[in-house]
């Protein structure tokens, strides 16, 4: 089965427009979506317009909503120059969508940080699209000296690598982008903890993005991304030194919105493999172990994988697995090959193209290797789900029906039997469960939502791929 991996890339991108809120541009393509969420701030006189999304619901995530957007800058940063010059626009755009929004929260310091739009409640009560929101569009808040680590570690994060993937074409947003993320690193860093710790949030932010694993991770990640930003050494002895006491020297065999570990190890591996800092070679060995536990053929633990060859972990969402930790791969590998190194995993040597490969097979199988003979990417080959968990998607657009659809009004069109009316091109879904089985059912939003954070690092990949379509 061979598959275009440059129609995939144009559309994981081009998904990122059916997730937007606030005014839409005039080149919106996918043109079923029309503005909305345009008071978003006005509780606290603030603009808080623009951002993302997250999946299937009106509600603007800033947690998730900023590791889609260090995902998408990383996506850029490794291999924005393998994309076709319009993609690698449009990516960039797709990343400027959510750094501009996340610079609205963060406008505020050093004494304040936006963490999240809308109330979370109130909008999964309905089913409406986000043109017809009339649920409370909330603007939740964190007030130093309460923390919010995780979310402004996560932004520090985004803002820092999105100045690096617009440095060269936008030098002045570059250094915006930039001197913002070394603020808001300073309020995650000195007012240290989780923003769901906080009683005035904590039913509004949890159980939908609690972080469940701690927010050293994210000091840890934010740091680590202004160091490669800067160049400063601050933040180098700053990783260097927070290592054990933030937890980040256990095992850790998953990277996703919640934890940044595997990433982190990853990312800091770099500055060991093309700069000999040997005093982080402990990152490096946490990276490679995480990696082995991959490769089905090495000694030692292993992750699981499904009959279908799916990669597996407990819970709900897939997929985002499969597209972070391909990621992963692709970059290890790239630091490898650029070096011209090989993995050691025990006895056995593992060359960069055999991680690109363990990545192609999970590619794969989200565009159709499965044994469903489905892509799991809406609008991509000949038969993908068609009834995903998202409500603009589901409901009767502005232009087919311009007349308001209220909370309730919009069962009717959950509950239906039929394919959604408006394609969210490119959307790849929370996907199948371990025995690889998926009923295209709305209501099953484990399995048929799709998500920001799905997305972002599959740009990346698909990057490779369409530049490397015959690897084998």
């Amino acid at each position: 089965m061979s598959h275009d991996y440059s129609d995939a890339l144009s559309k994981s991108i081009l998904f990122f427009e059916g997730q937007r809120s606030g005014y839409l541009p005039n080149d919106q393509r996918l043109t079923w979506r029309r503005n909305s969420g345009l008071s978003d701030g006005w509780t606290h006189s603030t603009d808080l317009t623009g951002g993302y999304y997250d999946a299937g619901d009106n509600v603007k995530f800033n947690f998730p909503m900023a590791f889609t957007t260090t995902m998408l800058a990383w996506s850029v940063i490794e291999f924005g120059e393998l994309m076709p010059p319009p993609e690698l626009r449009n990516a960039l755009v797709a990343l400027r969508w959510s750094s501009d929004y996340l610079l609205k929260s963060v406008s505020q310091l050093p004494n304040r940080i936006f963490v999240q739009v809308g109330d979370p409640i109130a909008d999964h009560n309905c089913w409406e699209r986000p043109e017809d929101m009339d649920t409370p569009r909330t603007a939740f808040v964190v007030n130093a000296p309460n923390p919010a680590s995780e979310v402004a570690g996560e932004i520090t994060a985004a803002l820092s690598a999105a100045s690096i993937a617009v440095r060269s074409s936008d030098p002045g947003y570059s250094q915006t982008l930039l001197q913002n993320a070394v603020k808001t690193f300073q309020f995650a860093d000195m007012y240290r903890g989780a923003y769901s710790s906080n009683d005035d949030i904590r039913n509004d932010v949890c159980p939908f993005y609690c972080d469940f694993n701690g927010f050293q991770d994210e000091l840890l990640w934010g740091a680590a991304w202004l160091r490669k930003a800067t160049g400063n050494e601050s933040y180098l002895s700053y990783i260097e030194s927070n290592r054990e006491p933030f937890g980040a020297s256990e095992n850790v065999d998953e990277f996703g919105w919640d934890n940044k570990i595997g990433g982190l190890n990853v990312l800091v591996s770099k500055e060991v493999i093309a700069g000999n800092m040997y005093n982080l070679e402990a990152y490096k060995a946490s990276a490679e172990s995480f990696i082995c536990s991959l490769v089905p053929e090495s000694p030692g633990q292993h992750v699981e994988y499904t009959p279908g060859g799916l990669l597996y972990k407990p819970g709900g969402s897939q997929l985002q697995h499969a597209t972070t930790i391909s990621f992963l791969l692709l970059v290890y590998a790239q630091y490898l090959s650029r070096s011209s190194l090989s993995l050691n995993c025990g006895s056995l040597s593992v060359p960069p193209d055999h991680l690109r490969r363990l990545a192609k097979k999970q590619v794969d199988y989200i565009l159709g290797e499965n044994p469903m003979g489905l892509s799991y990417m809406v609008g991509y080959g000949e038969r993908y789900p068609k009834k995903i968990h998202h409500r603009g998607s589901s409901l009767p657009s502005i232009v087919d029906h311009p007349g308001a659809i209220g909370c309730k009004d919009g069962s009717v069109y959950f509950n239906s039997t039929e394919p959604n009316p408006n394609v969210l091109i490119g959307a790849v879904v929370g996907g199948p469960g371990e025995d690889d089985k998926y009923d295209d059912d709305r209501s099953d939003f484990r399995k048929s939502e799709p998500t920001t954070y799905i997305n972002a690092p599959f740009v990346g990949v698909l990057a490779y791929f369409a530049a490397n379509p015959s690897l084998s």
